[in-house]
């Protein structure tokens, strides 16, 4: 029985969070039988959560998010301040990065999230306030981590829906994240959200920052990032607990 219970954690640590929830109960009778050792009487039923369970291991980004290519380039003015961004992501459940347009943090965040070991049990999302932003955002990421875009890299917008199984970091716009969490109000898709532009304070985006307030005490492993070029940090950082604030200073590539 102890193997089987070993065979049974390590899979399930590398199932997607929603596949877990969903599986949860089945889980929790498996362990039931094998320790009552009623198992082989109930072959049926152990036979169905086994066919169940590979097929949620099939869905895992445990190897897809692994197998991403992670290089940070020297010139942004964000990367030297990586390495510290990675270690608060990790420590902290919300981030804020405060940084001019053309420093790097909209390409480079998404990869700081997936250093700090993110996008395993779930989706990196990555919110724009523009669809057209959004695309091309999802286009330039996937070539930097030497993916096709729509797979790992894949981009959910009104009327198009470009991701799948394999989709690691997901952009959308701030509607599409919205929509989303009246289906799934806990978010069991993402491991984390980065919320970008958030100077722009549309409806959207303040109603988001309210929702991720009463719900990230309910998933204590869940992360939010918040990035602007410009915006009032010292408020939302005390919104957020006294969340970690970092200053991107310059800028690299003009923006029109």
């Amino acid at each position: 029985m102890s193997d089987a219970l070993h065979t049974l954690d390590a899979a399930w640590e590398r199932l997607r969070r929603s596949d877990r929830c969903r599986l949860n109960n089945a889980k929790k009778r498996l362990l039931e039988l094998l320790r009552k050792g009623d198992a082989e009487s109930h072959a049926d039923e152990v036979r169905e959560f086994t066919g169940k369970l590979e097929s949620a291991l099939k869905r895992s980004l445990y190897d897809r998010a692994n197998a991403l290519k992670l290089e940070f380039p020297e010139e942004l003015p964000i990367t030297p301040l990586l390495p510290e961004i990675i270690s608060a992501i990790r420590d902290h459940q919300v981030v804020i990065v405060c940084g001019a347009t053309g420093s790097g943090k909209t390409t480079q965040l998404p990869k700081a999230a997936l250093a700090a070991g993110l996008g395993r049990t779930g989706m990196i999302g990555c919110t724009q306030p523009r669809r057209i932003a959004a695309t091309a955002l999802a286009s330039r990421l996937a070539a930097e981590i030497g993916c096709e875009a729509g797979r790992e890299v894949g981009v959910k917008i009104r009327f198009d829906n470009r991701t799948g199984d394999d989709t690691v970091i997901k952009f959308m716009t701030d509607g599409i994240l919205l929509a989303e969490s009246t289906s799934s109000p806990r978010l069991n898709d993402y491991d984390c959200v980065i919320l970008d532009e958030v100077h722009e304070r549309s409806l959207n985006l303040d109603f988001l920052l309210g929702y991720f307030k009463l719900l990230l005490p309910k998933r204590p492993e869940f992360r939010l990032v918040i990035s602007s070029a410009t915006m009032e940090s010292k408020r939302i950082s005390e919104f957020f607990w006294n969340a970690p604030v970092f200053e991107v200073p310059g800028t690299l590539y003009p923006v029109e």
